[in-house]
């Protein structure tokens, strides 16, 4: 313990450091005889020059400030924005990373065993696949507004951007004619520092298949010509949302039709779906088709089945499976996603398709009492999985398969953990990059309960 507490380094401290992996969250893993230093902006291989932010007893947590030897994994940068941390990384080996932060999870948090993990699923474009891109004003330091990604590490600082790769280029069109307009305007960005300003985030969204374009603007109260920025927007719906939260957040505030269409349409797996300017829908459009076919894949419906979708949202992939089931049963806390849910149930001549509003830690036990026990369960919690409260639900509700679709598998772990100590076995479990060039994985994981 003292030789850990001399080695231990402090807060601003310089380290030359060697990277030998990638932890999940990204970050660099370099050892100082012994003691653990997480480095951001490092990839394995690389020999780097890094300034401690963070001293723990066990760990410390660092930033690269200078490459001084590159790791034999590195690609030059295409990306001026840190909205892709992990650019520089070749694809191939963020495709290995992920595969194994996956299986690192499930055995080290879950303790788990006995489970397949089959080759992650490639993304069909490694660049420009977001359909959504949520931006931030800000002020450069000439004083000129900017919209653009946060700074690494910094909420008040906003990094300005001319071209997001991320983003198509007419969702690059969009956010510069807005942030053009708001220049001729003078409005004044959010100071997150002194709480004063109007302009705080900008929300571009794309219909993928079907070319429409959604623009929503967030602001503290206060006024602008809104019909004048419709008309620079030049796209197929226009929102305002207003709010008074202290918080970076685009949701919640009192929203407003400003002109055109208050649903984006989008295609996915044969379906058309609205989707409400607020409603939780999959940011890569192709890799979703992929996510869900893979989801109905380990749902291995024979046509007799009950299925409960779980944090169903505007309802995508209980819509995929409701063909080969006997009913499905959607529920979602968010009303707006239900009435979306409802509605593409509709137009897609889904009639055996229910979607119910409610917490699901409340409404699931109602659910079961109301259409019967599920023979097939399927959940999409948000990164954060399910508590212990809704384990238990999901327990008492009996289902005879279960599929998780994962966007964090640490959350996963533990939640898979919890099941099979209650008679569910992990029996496969599949990745899927939704998003190159960044650390975040999803993936799906199918539990049977024992006997099955």
């Amino acid at each position: 313990m003292e030789a850990t507490a001399r080695i231990r380094p402090q807060r601003g401290a310089e380290l030359e450091l060697r990277v030998e992996s990638l932890a999940y969250g990204g970050a660099g893993v370099a050892r100082l005889d012994g003691y653990v230093v997480f480095v951001t902006g490092a990839f394995p291989g690389d020999r780097v020059r890094a300034r401690v932010t963070r001293g723990r007893r066990a760990y410390a947590e660092a930033r690269a400030e200078e490459l001084l030897e590159p790791g034999p994994d590195r690609v030059p940068p295409v990306a001026d924005h840190p909205g892709a941390p992990w650019q520089e990384l070749r694809y191939e080996r963020q495709l290995e990373a992920k595969q194994g932060q996956v299986e690192d999870a499930l055995r080290r948090i879950g303790r788990l065993e006995g489970f397949a993990l089959e080759p992650i699923v490639p993304a069909e474009q490694t660049w420009r696949y977001r359909n959504k891109l949520e931006y931030s004003f800000g002020r450069d330091d000439s004083g000129q507004l900017v919209c653009g990604f946060h700074a690494p590490g910094r909420f008040d600082v906003i990094e300005p951007l001319d071209d997001c790769r991320l983003a198509s280029e007419p969702g690059n069109a969009a956010r510069d004619r807005v942030l053009a307009w708001c220049r001729d305007e003078g409005l004044p960005a959010y100071d997150r520092r002194e709480h004063t300003g109007l302009l705080r985030n900008l929300v571009v969204r794309e219909g993928r298949r079907t070319g429409q374009l959604h623009v929503r603007l967030i602001t503290s109260p206060g006024d602008l010509r809104a019909d004048a920025l419709a008309a620079e927007a030049g796209a197929d719906g226009v929102w305002w949302t207003r709010t008074e939260s202290m918080g970076e957040t685009t949701a919640g505030g009192e929203t407003e039709l400003v002109a055109g269409a208050a649903h984006l349409e989008e295609e996915l797996a044969g379906l058309r779906l609205r989707i409400s300017p607020e409603a939780f829908f999959q940011t890569n459009t192709e890799m979703a088709e992929r996510l869900y076919g893979l989801a109905g894949e380990y749902a291995d419906l024979r046509g007799f089945e009950r299925v409960f979708d779980l944090y169903c949202g505007i309802g995508t992939v209980g819509l995929t499976l409701a063909p080969r089931a006997a009913a499905l049963f959607g529920l979602e806390i968010v009303e707006s996603a239900v009435a979306d849910a409802i509605e593409n149930a509709r137009r897609n001549e889904v009639d055996n398709a229910s979607f119910y509003a409610g917490d699901v830690r409340l409404a699931l036990r109602e659910l079961v009492a109301r259409a019967g026990r599920p023979e097939v369960l399927v959940v999409d919690p948000p990164r954060a999985g399910l508590s212990k409260k809704v384990v238990r639900r999901i327990v008492e509700a009996a289902p005879r398969r279960i599929v998780y679709v994962s966007c964090n598998p640490t959350t996963l772990a533990p939640n898979a953990a919890q099941l099979a100590e209650a008679g569910w076995a992990l029996r496969r479990v599949r990745p899927v990059d939704m998003f190159p060039q960044t650390p975040h994985i999803e993936c799906v994981a199918l539990l049977e309960r024992a006997g099955s």
